[in-house]
């Protein structure tokens, strides 16, 4: 008898939405969540997800959840403090742009002056 193999799904992203890897969440709403970066890019850096798979940016076309996504983000910056100072929101889309994880997500990035950003 052949035993069947789990399938991992490739995407951590989905793997953390659905709780599998103990993720804590710094926040979450219906359609995303937020939680830390594990390789933080500055004192303050959370990732704002959303739960349905979506590959990028170019992905995105339900305006519920967009509008769901920068309102976590906004809530995130809000809570953790990022609001006096200043914060920044990146989200990359696709391999030129640095984008490594394939799934939508946007940096939220604060608690220090940050360097300037390309233009």
């Amino acid at each position: 008898m052949l035993e069947r193999q789990r399938v991992v799904e490739p995407c951590i992203f989905c793997r953390i939405v659905r709780g599998e890897l103990g993720t804590e969440f710094v926040d979450q709403s219906d359609t995303a969540v937020a939680f830390h970066d594990l390789q933080p890019a500055a004192p303050t850096h959370v990732l704002v997800v959303p739960r349905r798979h979506l590959g990028g940016l170019r992905d995105l076309r339900d305006p519920v959840v967009a509008a769901d996504l920068l309102m976590l983000v906004n809530r995130v910056a809000k809570d953790l403090g990022l609001t006096k100072g200043g914060y920044r929101v990146i989200t990359n889309d696709g391999p030129d742009a640095g984008q490594t994880v394939n799934h939508l997500h946007f940096h939220v990035l604060g608690g220090q002056k940050l360097p300037e950003a390309l233009a």
